[in-house]
């Protein structure tokens, strides 16, 4: 199956009982959605709002999730020009990032796969660190950074109060763990260090409005989906006080509204614009060879041409109104309680 393919079915069901949430320990859940090809449905918490599955995948399922090719080609998973722009952004992101920063901050990037804001901080002098769970995911990355592979945060040994800052930019959604992935950031982060959280936001307007066809919410690979507000009680709990939010991201807000208008168009073909953008690597046998693809491209063309500027005001406005498709939450760790 391809990897972006998966049907997701909307359910109606009443309140169940199930595992504790992972923000606020409530058993009580409505299931909410139905993926094919998974045991368990999506669930919502009755008292914080944060979806997950229930129960979670087991480790060995969630590593299936990712086989080689979900990592693209080494330091590259999109087509060229894609690429670019995603590296463009990222340096520009990457001010927002080392704003407020000490000279020669010690920075942490979890999750941080081929490590695209890694080398534009080493380049303003930040000593870089990075955490990945595949080795695969890493090659590319900027020589500079130290990266260490570790099944969880927890597993890499770093020292307390090591870092000025972490960085997980969308990686908390897919842990199984990301109430202990937090509460080690705590601990390795020196006192009155910073934390900048970026997740997908299921209490969005574009969440809501595309339902079971909402790119952003991935699955099976999402194993949790964040409201803002349950975001923000997940960090409280684990000793941080939240600074601030960002509802706009121009990687991720505008394309967001363009693949889940296409997956309501298309709904047996989901996320069919984001896996021709990748070059193919999502693309299931059947479909592969020079023709399919180029066919593919000239029938993507049209929505990335129409559009992009409608998905770009609306992205605006829903971050005008707080309702961006994906946030950022930047955090600072409390001191410790003796």
């Amino acid at each position: 199956m391809d990897l972006y393919s998966r049907a997701v079915r909307r359910l109606v069901a009443d309140p169940r009982e199930g595992e504790a949430c992972t923000v606020c320990d409530c058993t009580r859940a409505t299931p909410q959605f139905e993926v094919a090809g998974c045991h368990a449905p999506i669930v919502v918490c009755q008292k914080c709002g944060v979806a997950r599955f229930d129960p979670l995948p087991s480790e060995n399922e969630v590593a299936s999730f990712y086989p080689p090719e979900y990592y693209g080609a080494p330091g590259a998973k999109f087509l060229p020009l894609v690429e670019w722009w995603i590296r463009a952004v990222a340096a520009r992101h990457v001010r927002f990032l080392s704003a407020g920063l000490p000279d020669r901050a010690r920075v942490l990037d979890v999750g941080c796969g081929r490590g695209v804001v890694l080398g534009p901080l080493a380049d303003r002098g930040f000593e870089t660190h990075g955490v990945e769970v595949s080795e695969s995911a890493t090659r590319g990355a900027d020589p500079r950074a130290e990266i260490r592979i570790a099944a969880r945060l927890s597993e890499a040994g770093y020292e307390s109060g090591y870092f000025d800052q972490i960085v997980i930019w969308h990686v908390l959604e897919h842990l199984r763990d990301p109430r202990e992935t937090l509460k080690e950031c705590r601990r390795i982060l020196k006192p009155g260090g910073r934390i900048v959280v970026a997740v997908p936001n299921f209490s969005s307007w574009q969440a809501r409005l595309a339902g079971p066809h909402w790119f952003h919410l991935d699955a099976p690979r999402h194993l949790f989906q964040f409201p803002l507000a349950g975001l923000r009680q997940l960090l409280d709990r684990c000793g941080f006080d939240c600074l601030g939010d960002y509802h706009f991201s121009l990687r991720q807000n505008p394309f967001g509204w363009i693949q889940s208008l296409q997956n309501r168009w298309s709904p047996q073909l989901p996320n069919r614009l984001y896996t021709t953008l990748q070059g193919g690597p999502g693309a299931s046998s059947e479909e592969s060879g020079p023709r399919t693809t180029l066919g593919r491209r000239l029938v993507a063309a049209p929505w990335l041409l129409l559009g992009t500027l409608p998905a770009l005001a609306l992205s605006i406005l829903a971050a005008a109104f707080r309702s961006g498709a994906t946030i950022h939450v930047v955090a600072e760790a409390r001191p410790e309680e003796d």
